[in-house]
């Protein structure tokens, strides 16, 4: 009997290894390696897309490369900047010029002051009295010139007195003469005649040289100019100022910084009690490298950004003028090169720039506050350096004034209060 064949299976077995690689799901890293294997189309088009990109990024690199040139030729060498600059301006010390002591104190820091109004006030009682002696002594010396005057006058009477006595004795030494000539009167009585008109002859030459004295004293003068007289009004005007002194007032209009001056202190004359910072006078130190300088002129306009109110505020303003030096060669130590560790190091210059006075007012500064200027060197016209001198002043006060000119109005009241009654002859 026969026994069944089993069937042939050419599969593996279900449970064997080679079943489970086979039925196993692929990764899909492999999926697509195989799907780019078996797709032979995909593999140009992947390569012309990568050619694309390529073409595209040296076309952006050397438009690039272009607008960096165009800036560069247009605008990029037409221009320096610099961080290295900082807001500076007049710093006004008030210093007093007689001494004292601190009464009153009229500003503090950071209050607003205008030209003329008084800051400090000293003791006056000292210099108020010196005032009043200069006074009198005005008035004593209008009136002893006056006397000159007169004495002038009375010197005019007296040489006609004794003019009068002189033709007086020689008409009677005449008479002598012709009498003794004829034997009438002696000798004796004829030199008494003539021994009196030499006595008048005597009388008349010294009081002709008391006339010359006097009016050496007063000749081509008046009372106002005469020499006593202006040297005793100069006293006064001395110590008027003097007095005036004694109240320090603001030469200009700004706001108070540094205040150190107390109340009850005794101040002497050059002593830096407070200062005045007018901030409508204020200017920026750029410092350049001396490799920026080569095309810088004078006149070339200017952007200036403020670190206070950053990028959104823009100020407007000039070249002034380039330093005369660089900032090292002014130091106080300056440094020596003569040595064998020298290191070159690359030098800078102070450039002074102009602030439009417009922005300022609406956009003020302080003294001292970073700023970035950019200099715009396209205009070549300006110089250099400054060509001429200036042609007036540039910074001018006259708060000073109007003090001598009290001055002179009280000296002008006492000359004429202590000459109003003399006569003609002491007013030509």
């Amino acid at each position: 009997m026969a026994s069944a064949s089993t069937p042939h299976n050419d599969s593996p077995n279900v449970g064997s290894p080679d079943a489970k690689e086979q039925h196993a799901p692929q990764e899909p890293g492999k999926q697509q390696e195989q799907g780019k294997q078996q797709d032979p189309k995909a593999q140009p088009a992947n390569n012309r897309k990568r050619k694309f990109w390529l073409i595209g990024l040296v076309i952006l690199i050397i438009l690039v490369g272009v607008g960096v040139w165009l800036w560069y030729d247009l605008y990029g060498r037409y221009n320096e900047s610099t961080d290295d600059a900082y807001v500076n301006g007049n710093v006004v010390e008030i210093t007093p010029l007689v001494t004292g002591t601190v009464t009153s104190i009229g500003a503090d820091d950071g209050d607003l002051v205008h030209a003329g109004q008084v800051l400090l006030t000293f003791d006056p009682s000292d210099n108020r009295i010196a005032l009043q002696s200069a006074e009198a002594n005005l008035a004593k010396t209008v009136r002893q010139v006056r006397g000159l005057y007169s004495n002038v006058d009375g010197m005019k009477a007296q040489v006609a007195a004794r003019q009068s006595d002189v033709q007086k004795a020689q008409d009677n030494f005449n008479r002598r003469r012709n009498l003794a000539a004829g034997g009438a009167i002696s000798q004796e009585e004829l030199s008494h005649a003539r021994d009196d008109l030499s006595s008048a002859q005597s009388a008349l030459s010294n009081a002709k040289q008391q006339l010359s004295s006097s009016q050496a004293l007063v000749d081509d003068t008046q009372v106002s100019n005469h020499p006593d007289v202006m040297a005793a009004a100069a006293q006064l005007r001395q110590a008027y100022l003097a007095n005036a002194r004694s109240t320090l007032i603001a030469p200009v209009t700004g706001y108070v910084a540094k205040r150190t001056v107390q109340l009850g202190q005794r101040i002497q004359p050059g002593t830096a009690t407070m200062a005045v910072i007018p901030l409508n006078q204020l200017w920026i130190d750029a410092n350049f490298k001396e490799t920026q300088l080569g095309h810088m002129r004078i006149g070339q306009a200017v952007e200036i950004t403020a670190d206070q109110y950053g990028s959104d505020v823009k100020y407007s303003g000039t070249v002034d003028s380039v330093g005369a030096g660089t900032g090292s060669a002014f130091a106080l130590l300056p440094a020596q090169n003569a040595t064998g560790n020298w290191i070159k190091i690359v030098q800078r210059v102070p450039v002074r720039i102009h602030i439009n006075p417009q922005d300022l007012e609406q956009h003020p500064l302080r003294i001292g506050l970073s700023t970035v200027v950019d200099v715009d060197l396209h205009d070549q016209s300006g110089p250099v350096l400054a060509q001429k001198p200036p042609q007036q002043a540039s910074y001018t006060t006259n708060v000073y004034d109007q003090q001598l000119g009290e001055a002179d109005a009280m000296i002008a009241r006492l000359i004429h209060d202590n000459s109003a009654t003399m006569g003609k002859s002491a007013q030509r």
